[in-house]
């Protein structure tokens, strides 16, 4: 399954997020896999795409950040995939 995952920096201050993910890395659990991710220009945010089969394994990955970052997490399809179940259905 694929996840967006929004992450909005505390105070809009993304120097302890970088300091902390170059001492210590991503900091996830084995079977959450990183996809690609984009940062607003001002740095409010940063947009994650993620990858599980358990969600719950997002857990202990946001308790390792939730001092810097408040997260929502978003289950996702590709719009190949939304386009072609929609196709299977004949609408």
């Amino acid at each position: 399954m694929l996840f967006m995952v929004i992450e909005r920096f505390k105070n809009r201050d993304a120097e302890p997020i970088y300091r902390r993910f170059r001492e210590h890395g991503r900091m996830m659990p084995e079977g959450l896999k990183y996809v690609a991710s984009w940062i607003e220009e001002n740095f409010d945010r940063c947009f994650q795409v993620m990858e599980c089969e358990d969600p719950q394994l997002f857990e202990p990955w946001i308790a390792e950040w939730r001092d810097l970052m408040d997260f929502e997490i978003v289950p996702v399809v590709s719009s190949q995939e939304a386009a072609q179940k929609f196709a299977a259905k004949g609408n």
